[in-house]
């Protein structure tokens, strides 16, 4: 099996994805991601693809993330995990789907406007 290659993204986050047939090791910028991302939540999202498809310690992960925060950063990593999974086996394309994992979230941070401190806040009102 080849290398193969996707693209997860998250807010500002963006996730590229290389895996390959191995032991489970998932690399997040050229470190262990149990260092990268210390929380147990997080852990758990990023092997939840695997957890979900039972492919669990069946392939090496090597992640280049950037932008973002961590919490945007690991879900972009997800989504990156689950496109590969599919590109490997379409058959888990419905089991990712059914949880979400195959679904881009398109929600952003809304811009600035001119003439506001905020995108939605307005700067005090005065009457007279």
């Amino acid at each position: 099996m080849e290398v193969i290659n996707t693209l997860g993204r998250r807010k500002t986050a963006v996730a590229r994805v290389y895996m390959t047939k191995g032991k489970g090791n998932v690399t997040v910028n050229k470190k262990d991601y149990k260092v990268v991302f210390p929380i147990d939540v997080l852990q758990a999202k990023i092997v939840q693809p695997f957890q979900l498809t039972d492919t669990v310690n069946q392939f090496d992960v090597t992640v280049n993330v950037s932008g973002g925060g961590i919490n945007g950063q690991v879900e972009a990593i997800r989504l990156g995990i689950s496109r590969a999974l599919v590109k490997e086996n379409e058959e888990y394309k419905t089991l990712l789907k059914e949880e979400g994992l195959m679904t881009r979230d398109p929600r952003m941070v809304e811009r600035k406007k001119p003439g506001q401190p905020k995108a939605r806040k307005k700067f005090q009102f005065s009457k007279r």
